[in-house]
């Protein structure tokens, strides 16, 4: 048998051919998968970066619920014309606290991943309530029913207890207040604001569906969650732009 049909021995047997993928699938697994044990951290840590507050969980459930993702991406990749067109490419660090992350499969609509502060709340409620008044090509279905529907947030602290489980550093204090900090952050000029603010550097704070009525709808919490967007980290520190393909 000469060198070069030495392989006839995996291809006429099925055990030595069995015993020969797993054999290369458990070194390759072995090279990948190893070195991370030996890492303090697979995630580099950006400056800025914090948990959602319970409001933008809430409204990111809603975002969720409502299979956002299956339309829209929130990961811009490092290439050119993706940079150019949403900004920044996305961190590792910005999906830490998405369980499960967002970053989506598909674009019938535009990434997201950079649209905190782009557009004003009375935008977002246009939009979310009829797609095509601000978008006229838009194929995106109404929402208009999450502006009349009052966000349910009476188990906003379990939910807030299920993510520490998972990893995400909501403390004791943040969990015991998280009612309260859902009425401070969608209510104009709330006395909580303040320790919101501790909380949860940089949160918005305002109704953001424009209602006056001091009801707290399901919209209020999806804007606040999409205005949260790609605003947390200060971008001016990174030239990675310049260094996109």
């Amino acid at each position: 048998m000469s060198l070069w049909n030495k392989h006839a021995i995996f291809e006429k047997n099925s055990v030595v051919l069995v015993a020969g993928i797993l054999g290369v699938v458990a070194i390759g697994g072995l090279v990948e998968i190893a070195p991370l044990f030996y890492l303090k951290n697979t995630i580099e840590e950006v400056e800025g970066m914090r948990p959602y507050s319970p409001l933008e969980l809430a409204g990111r459930n809603v975002y969720v619920r409502e299979g956002c993702y299956n339309c829209h991406s929130q990961m811009v990749r490092p290439l050119r014309d993706e940079v150019e067109r949403y900004g920044h490419y996305s961190l590792a660090a910005e999906s830490m606290y998405d369980k499960p992350f967002q970053w989506g499969s598909k674009r019938t609509g535009p990434d997201l991943a950079r649209v905190g502060g782009k557009y004003s709340d009375a935008w977002h409620v246009a939009h979310l309530v009829d797609p095509r008044s601000v978008v006229p090509a838009s194929i995106m279905p109404g929402y208009p029913f999450l502006f009349e529907t009052p966000l349910d947030f009476d188990t906003i602290d379990r939910d807030l207890s299920v993510q520490a489980a998972m990893g995400v550093p909501y403390t004791e204090d943040m969990i015991l207040n998280a009612r309260s900090d859902v009425i401070a952050q969608a209510t104009t000029d709330d006395a909580g604001q303040g320790d919101l603010l501790e909380r949860y550097p940089k949160a918005q704070a305002r109704s953001f569906s424009g209602r006056s009525d001091g009801v707290i709808t399901e919209g209020d919490a999806l804007v606040a969650y999409l205005q949260t967007l790609g605003t947390l980290v200060d971008f001016s520190t990174y030239d990675g732009q310049a260094n996109v393909r």
